[in-house]
């Protein structure tokens, strides 16, 4: 099981719309080795697992010690913040990868059926599936389901709920674009699992319903 398990969305909701739609853009394919099992090689076979994902077109791909295709740097200051280079660097993650960690390509998918049929059409027998069970307790603390969707895509918490909030909120002032804005909010997950795109659509959608 990963944190990627955790992933929000109003589906899952405390109080459920009418007729939620399941997540349709948020699949994850993760890359892991054993120490002294199957870790020989290990650096080109990371590194040829992420070529092999790059083939078709991930929204992110990430080193779980590194980060993602979007970084951060030491040798910028915020004032350059919002001039910088905003492509993603699929190449600095490659290189990067230097031995045990876990590596992972971000897609625009869907939930377990289409990982299942994913399994058949390659001639993988899904040997098991594993379930959230969600928030409990006191869930009227927990900040509100868009703040929810975004934070929850960074699994170490390290896109914390005032950041999303300031970022929904300037996508609703047109500040930023939700593009910006997202890879913004990338640039801060420590893992490079954050879904870029899907992350532009909550924003995006935030700022339609403000007008």
């Amino acid at each position: 099981m990963t944190n990627t398990l955790h992933r929000y969305s109003e589906h899952y909701a405390f109080e459920r719309p009418p007729n939620p739609q399941p997540v349709q853009d948020d699949f994850i394919v993760f890359a892991m080795a054993s120490r002294g099992i199957n870790d020989d090689d290990l650096v080109a076979r990371y590194r040829a697992f992420l070529r092999l994902a790059l083939k078709h077109n991930p929204v992110n791909l990430g080193d779980a010690t590194k980060g993602g295709m979007l970084r951060p740097r030491q040798d910028l200051n915020p004032k350059a913040h919002w001039k910088r280079d905003q492509r993603p660097n699929p190449e600095e993650v490659i290189a990067g990868i230097e031995g045990h960690t876990t590596v992972a390509a971000v897609f625009i998918s869907a939930p377990i059926e289409d990982a299942e049929r994913c399994c058949r059409e390659t001639g993988i027998t899904r040997h098991s599936v594993e379930y959230s069970l969600g928030f409990s307790g006191r869930v009227e603390k927990l900040p509100d389901s868009t703040v929810l969707e975004l934070t929850t895509m960074c699994g170490h918490g390290m896109v914390s709920a005032n950041f999303a909030k300031k970022m929904i909120d300037w996508s609703k002032e047109n500040r930023r674009s939700p593009a910006e804005l997202a890879r913004t909010m990338a640039r801060f997950c420590s893992c490079g699992v954050f879904n870029i795109s899907r992350a532009e659509r909550i924003l995006n959608e935030a700022r339609m319903k403000n007008r």
